[in-house]
């Protein structure tokens, strides 16, 4: 399912998470048709619950968007565990989070849009991706108080339109990521945590430090069209080096992107 050269990116894939912890893969689902839609296997590999889900869908494009995002994180999965694909049980949470059946010590993380799909994985803590194409515009004077800080506020409001925009853009797939790493999206308010002018730091409200290094946060061009935000979490404790799954199943940041199906 996998096209030419993309052993190499599993390999790694599965390097970047023994050494440093987690992996964040990227691909253009478009790249991976026709061939996953015409695998025998693609049912097995996708499990019941999604089958029936990627049946359900109402259009070419979405089923096809939808097998493509799944497939990628159980081969993202499979990559780091050393296991194959269809052996990753890909379960989620009532929140549609979704996870790892199994393998709790590692966490998972999806976001799609247009043609880009990325995962997350992370060994170390918990872990949250978000995307956006890099052109949209959001009016800032209709989402201020809703999105940001009153520190965030002062930053934002003294910079020309243009680049307000596109600072805005960043700060909310930052907090967009660092919410699905909670667990919360949506619910948790964005105008109670900000970030430091380029998103190195997590602050309060009133632009103090909030945490003390365990949070790590990057947002890049991907594609050439879309930006992408990573919040992840080391809790401090190192792991296994082994992550074999015969090792690391039921056992006691973001440094490299990989794009697969070639470099972007």
């Amino acid at each position: 399912m996998l096209a030419s050269g993309a052993d190499e990116a599993w390999s790694r894939v599965r390097q970047s998470v023994a050494w440093h912890g987690h992996a964040v893969v990227y691909a253009d689902w478009r790249d991976w048709l026709p061939r996953v839609l015409e695998d025998a296997d693609l049912r097995p590999m996708l499990g019941s619950r999604d089958w029936q889900r990627l049946r359900g869908l109402p259009d070419p494009e979405s089923r096809s968007r939808f097998a493509v995002s799944r497939l990628l994180m159980r081969c993202t999965a499979g990559a780091a565990l050393q296991a194959p694909p269809g052996s990753i049980d890909l379960a989620y949470k009532p929140g549609g989070r979704p996870y790892l059946r199994g393998c709790d010590q590692i966490d998972v993380s999806l976001s799609h849009t247009g043609e880009l799909i990325v995962v997350g994985l992370n060994r170390r803590g918990r872990i949250g991706v978000d995307t956006e194409v890099a052109s949209r515009r959001i009016r800032y004077a209709s989402v201020e108080r809703q999105l940001c800080t009153p520190d965030e506020r002062a930053l934002l409001g003294g910079l020309p339109e243009a680049e307000r925009e596109r600072e805005l853009l960043r700060v909310w797939t930052l907090k967009e990521a660092y919410t699905k790493a909670l667990g919360q999206g949506m619910r948790m308010g964005f105008n109670q945590f900000g970030f430091s002018r380029g998103g190195e730091s997590l602050l309060t409200p009133d632009g103090r430090p909030a945490s003390r290094g365990e949070w790590s946060f990057a947002t890049f061009e991907v594609l050439g069209t879309y930006l992408l935000s990573v919040a992840c979490h080391d809790v401090g404790l190192e792991g296994a080096g082994d992550l074999a799954v015969g090792t690391m199943l039921d056992a006691a940041f973001v440094h490299e992107i990989v794009g697969l199906l070639g470099e972007k």
